[in-house]
This record gives C-alpha cells, sequence and structure tokens, in this order.
C-alpha cells in the first residue's frame, strides 16, 4: 500500500512526489513518458534551468527523486482507477495493479491544432504557443500568429513585445472595426488570405500564391487532458476558453475525495515553472490530507 500514487512523472508529478518523498511517505510514480514539450529542443524561462534541453530537465529530477527510498517508478501507462479515498488501485496496461492511499493525476495535456499542412511537424520547434518560452529567441524578428481560437486575438495583441507581428486570421476569426483598430495601434498586420500550408523554417503559403517567411510562429491550441482516466473516475470536467481542463478545489483534490490533480490539466496558462510551482503545492497538500486522515 503506497501512501500516493502519482500518475504522470513529468514536471508537475515529479515536483508534487519530491515534496512527499521529503515527509518520508511512500510513493509511486507511474510514467508514460510523453511529456508535452518533448518535441522542443531547450526549455526557457524556468529559474536555474533557462535554455537547457528539457529532457535533460527530466532525466536529472528523476536521478534526484530515486535517491529517496520511499520512492519507486514504474515506466508504463495507467489504465484505470478503482476504489475510494483511502485505498485505490490502479491498473497498468501491462496488468500490473497498484494499490495507494491518494492517486495525484499529474498526466498534462495534448494540443489540438488546426488541420494545416505542415504545422504539426514544426510544433515545439519553429511553432509555438508561449511568448515567455520562445519569444526571446526570435530576435525581434517576424512572427507570425494564426488563428485558431478566440484566444489568437490576445496572443496576436500580445507577441509585438517580441517582434513585428502579423496576425492570419485564416477564416477563423472575423475582426470588428475596433479590434482591428487596436491591433493597427499596436504595429500588427493583418493578413486575411486562407492558408495553404506551412513550409521551410517557418514560411506561410497562402492561397492566393503569396509565401510569408517568418522567424517564427504562434498559434493558441485547445487543450485537453492526456489521458481519459480523470473522466473515467468520475473526476468533473471543466471548459474553459484554452480548453477542457480537471476541476479542482483549493487544495487540488478533484470531485472525487482522495484523487487530486496538478499541473497543466488543472490549470492555465502553461509553462515548466508554473507547472513545477503547482506540483510542489499539490504535494504538500496531498501530505496535509494524509496527516489529518491519521488523526
Amino acid at each position: 500500500m503506497h501512501d500516493v500514487i502519482v500518475i504522470g512523472g513529468s514536471y508537475a508529478g515529479m515536483a508534487a512526489a519530491l515534496q512527499l518523498a521529503r515527509a518520508r511517505r511512500k510513493v509511486l510514480v507511474i510514467d508514460a513518458g510523453q511529456r508535452r514539450n518533448r518535441f522542443a529542443s531547450h526549455s526557457h524561462g524556468f529559474l536555474g534551468q533557462d535554455g537547457i534541453d528539457p529532457a535533460r530537465i527530466w532525466a536529472d529530477a528523476r536521478a534526484q527523486l530515486e535517491v529517496y527510498p520511499t520512492l519507486s517508478w514504474v515506466d508504463g501507462t495507467a489504465s484505470a482507477i478503482s476504489g475510494r479515498k483511502g485505498q485505490f488501485d490502479v491498473l497498468t496496461e501491462k496488468g500490473k495493479e497498484f494499490s495507494g492511499q491518494r492517486v495525484l493525476l499529474a498526466t498534462g495535456v495534448s494540443d489540438q491544432m488546426p488541420d494545416i499542412a505542415g504545422l504539426q511537424e514544426r510544433w515545439g520547434v519553429t511553432v509555438f504557443h508561449c511568448p515567455y518560452c520562445h519569444g526571446f529567441e526570435l530576435d525581434q524578428g517576424q512572427i507570425g500568429v494564426i488563428a485558431s481560437a478566440p484566444m489568437s486575438l490576445h496572443q496576436a495583441q500580445l507577441l509585438p513585445e517580441w517582434g513585428q507581428v502579423t496576425f492570419l486570421t485564416n477564416t477563423m476569426l472575423t475582426l470588428d472595426a475596433a479590434q482591428s483598430s487596436d491591433l493597427g495601434r499596436r504595429g500588427v498586420e493583418i493578413e486575411e488570405t486562407p492558408i495553404l500550408r506551412i513550409s521551410g523554417n517557418a514560411d506561410v503559403e497562402l492561397r492566393d500564391g503569396r509565401c510569408l517567411s517568418f522567424a517564427g510562429l504562434f498559434i493558441a491550441t485547445r487543450t485537453n487532458p492526456a489521458s481519459p482516466l480523470a473522466e473515467a473516475a468520475g473526476c468533473k470536467l471543466a471548459g474553459t476558453p484554452m480548453g477542457t481542463q480537471i476541476m479542482t478545489s483549493e487544495s487540488r483534490e478533484t470531485s472525487i475525495p482522495g484523487i487530486f490533480a496538478c499541473g497543466d490539466v488543472t490549470r492555465a496558462p502553461h509553462s515548466v515553472s508554473l507547472a513545477v510551482g503547482d506540483g510542489a503545492w499539490t504535494g504538500a497538500q496531498l501530505h496535509r490530507s494524509l496527516v489529518w486522515a491519521e488523526d
């Protein structure tokens, strides 16, 4: 019987596990190995780790965790959760079953992008979602913002801090006069011609035959939980302007007593540093949940 089973061994899950391991609690991490930023070669905006390969950050963090004698790690995918607070069972795809008093869902999210040829292949390389993570490296060059949702307007308004912006509405948004005027005031060019494909480094080929070259492209993806576990377990989900996330209390407990959640799957905006902070807070809340349950 573990005190806590952490499902998802990326930044938020590991940060939570660290707090619990340092309290000498028995922790099991089950990790499928699908970090959201696995396509990026460098992580930025994380104090003390700025510019480091995110795979190295992850590997170093795991090595530090595995020093703690009460923590164990399983490489695999959790497929089902059953039971109740104090006695949960987690089943993996390979048929292994583990028991724990609490479960933490740190499964992360998947990004849903428009069906534009060449876009997916450049995700995390020259197509991004967070200017604080990737804007500086574009060296104040030409930046394209591809409309995909209402949040795209916010991106187009914010990104002139990092370069000369062109807002490609791509038939996804129709701007009113006030919005167009605001973008113009910020120096943003508006391009309404539909996109044919993305090619080269970050070249946008338009359906009228023109090709616009950019240092990088930004898109406001819609996100959904990367795993169906929360919904299958009965946890309430909530729709937001950025997608679907797991609903939690201030202590990060879901609508199912004893199941907690943290990281990108519970909050927005998203970054490595925010995920680590949220995970650390959630780990402490989980520990307190165990302490008070023992009174």
